[in-house]
C-alpha cells in the first residue's frame, strides 16, 4: 500500500499498542510513512509530573493516565477529522484505557498489540537510550496488560517481527476490515 491508497480506507485511527519497548513507535512511524500521514507519539502527551514519576521508577496509576488518554484521544480524533486517517503509538495496556481513548477520540480505533515475552522486551529495553521509561517498570507494564478481547477491533502480532512485515500485515488487515466493529482478526 502506498500513501495515495489511504483514501480507500474508512476514517479511523490505527493505534500501535503494547508494553514499553515492544516497538509501538517504530510500527507507528512505518504505518504513517506508508499512509502518508503523521505519526502521533503517545508519550508526548504525558504530563510533566507523570514523566517525572516514571523517571523515578514509579509506575503510573489510573489517575495519572486518564488526563493523558483524554489529551491523546482528542489529538487522534482531530487528526482523523482533518486527514481521514491517523496513526498513533500508545501503550493502551488495559481495556478501560482503550475505551477511554476511543471515547476521547470520537472516531473508530483499530488496535495492534505488539506482543512479546518479558525476556524479549527486557532485552530490547536494555539497548534503548534517551527514553524516560526505565526497564525496572517493565514488570508493572506486563502486570497491567490486558490483551484485547475478541470483541475489540484488534490485531495481535509478535513483537519479534520486523516493522515492515508488521506494517504490511496491519494494512492488509485494515483493508480487509472496512467496517469498524465488524470483527477482530487475531494473529499470534
Amino acid at each position: 500500500m502506498h500513501a495515495h491508497d489511504r483514501n480507500a480506507l474508512p476514517p479511523a485511527a490505527i493505534i500501535a499498542m503494547g508494553v514499553s519497548g515492544s516497538g509501538k513507535s517504530t510500527l507507528a512511524a512505518c504505518l504513517a510513512k506508508r499512509l502518508g500521514c503523521p505519526a502521533i507519539e503517545g508519550d508526548d502527551y504525558h504530563a510533566a509530573a507523570s514523566i517525572a514519576k516514571m523517571r523515578a521508577g514509579h509506575p503510573l496509576d489510573d489517575a495519572d493516565r486518564w488526563p493523558w488518554l483524554y489529551r491523546l484521544g482528542g489529538t487522534i480524533g482531530a487528526a482523523v477529522a482533518r486527514d481521514g486517517i491517523a496513526v498513533a503509538a500508545c501503550s493502551a495496556l488495559k481495556r478501560s484505557y482503550r475505551e477511554r481513548l476511543a471515547a476521547a477520540a470520537g472516531v473508530p480505533l483499530r488496535f495492534v498489540l505488539l506482543d512479546g515475552t518479558h525476556d524479549e522486551i527486557a532485552a530490547r529495553l536494555a539497548t534503548r537510550t534517551a527514553h524516560y521509561m526505565p526497564a525496572t517498570l517493565l514488570d508493572s507494564q506486563f502486570a497491567a496488560l490486558e490483551r484485547p478481547g475478541a470483541d475489540e477491533d484488534a490485531l495481535i502480532l509478535p513483537a519479534s517481527r520486523s516493522a515492515e512485515e508488521s506494517c504490511t500485515d496491519v494494512l492488509d488487515w485494515v483493508v480487509a476490515m472496512p467496517e469498524p466493529g465488524s470483527r477482530a482478526w487475531r494473529q499470534v
